[in-house]
């Protein structure tokens, strides 16, 4: 496998991230990808990296880092490794309730009775082992026993499409599932076809709830929204307007300290607090829009 080597650094404002990933682009050897994003940790910081199949050169990058009054950027080889294999070998069945969430390698130790979820190793983001994914099967699992039925779920953000496939399994109704992706589409189209769940789960490209395929099936009596803090606040009027009333949302992507200002925002709509779960150090919160 050819090597690859990654360049990070931080700024505190995003223009001057923007800027400065704009720049990275130019240097040369050039890499193969950029990315800026926000650290969602509440310290404001931006987190601006590259991608390169030959050895960045560290002239250039001193240069920006001059430029831009950044932090020096930390440089690493990353390891010639098959990931799939890897996390085929290290990635093992999860159980959230009726939940069963597997690669192929473990089909043979799917229990008697349970709602299988295969994901295979080569599409493990969204996989029921990371706290957020795992808290929304979890409450899914939930509002099941509690009796609670849905005949129209929507998730956004849908990444591997495992939470849109659960609720699949159980009610009888088509799953719309979206993510801003579009290799997150495929993959959950992929995943969707692996499950023999053609036709009952219909995967789209949108962001948020723009897309018409989402405005023709709402409003809905379950959401998901597995995604990130401002995210999911950006999301919550929208929601609102397209959430009956009774329904639920079952929303993660979301630290311990966050909770709190999700939970306020989403009470201004009316959508309200019913169940709070934390996993390490993310929480899955189920709420409910008044009547």
């Amino acid at each position: 496998m050819p090597k690859t080597w990654t360049a990070f650094t931080r700024l505190s404002d995003r223009d001057a991230a923007e800027a400065l990933g704009e720049a990275m682009e130019e240097l040369d050897p050039a890499p193969t990808g950029v990315g800026v994003f926000e650290i969602e940790d509440g310290s404001g910081q931006w987190e601006i990296g590259g991608y390169f199949v030959e050895e960045p050169d560290d002239i250039g990058l001193a240069l920006l880092q001059a430029a831009y009054a950044t932090k020096p950027f930390v440089v690493s080889e990353v390891p010639d490794t098959d990931w799939v294999d890897k996390v085929r070998r290290e990635l093992t069945p999860v159980e959230a309730g009726r939940f069963f969430v597997y690669g192929s390698h473990d089909a043979d130790k799917v229990p008697l009775g349970a709602e299988p979820l295969l994901i295979e190793a080569a599409m493990a983001f969204g996989t029921g082992h990371h706290g957020t994914t795992l808290g929304c099967l979890q409450a899914l699992d939930r509002l099941i026993s509690d009796g609670t039925s849905c005949r129209n779920v929507a998730d956004i953000g849908c990444g591997t499409a495992v939470l849109a496939m659960a609720a699949a399994r159980i009610w009888p109704e088509t799953v719309i599932a979206s993510d801003i992706d579009a290799v997150a589409v495929e993959v959950a189209e992929a995943n969707v076809r692996a499950n023999g769940l053609t036709g009952k789960v219909l995967c789209v490209e949108a962001a948020g709830f723009g897309n018409p395929a989402l405005e023709q099936r709402a409003p809905f009596d379950l959401i998901f929204a597995n995604i990130l803090k401002q995210p999911l606040i950006d999301l919550a009027p929208d929601a609102a307007a397209r959430l009956i009333p009774g329904g639920y949302m079952i929303l993660s992507g979301i630290l311990t300290r966050q909770a709190d200002e999700v939970v306020e925002v989403y009470a201004r709509f009316g959508i309200n607090l019913v169940t709070r779960q934390e996993i390490g150090d993310w929480v899955t919160l189920t709420l409910s829009k008044t009547g």
